[in-house]
């Protein structure tokens, strides 16, 4: 197997008809990338949820309404 001392630090970059089309990186980057995306897609849920006004009411309601509640 062929190992190269810079494999996964330089991104390799795959043209088509002369224009770049694809970017290779190594798993660890692709990994780190997936978490920084994640990481800001649940930080734009929080910020938008926060905006939304919210109501309360005790769980025993809400299941008395579902009819899940023996009460």
């Amino acid at each position: 197997m062929y190992r190269n001392s810079t494999a996964g630090k330089i991104p390799e970059i795959v043209y088509r008809n002369g224009k770049p089309s694809k970017i290779i990186i190594g798993i660890k980057e692709y990994e780190a990338l997936l978490e920084a995306v994640e990481d800001r897609e649940a930080l734009d849920w929080l910020k938008r949820s926060r905006k939304e006004s919210k109501s309360y009411r005790p769980l025993e309601e809400v299941l008395r309404e579902k009819g899940e509640c023996g009460r």
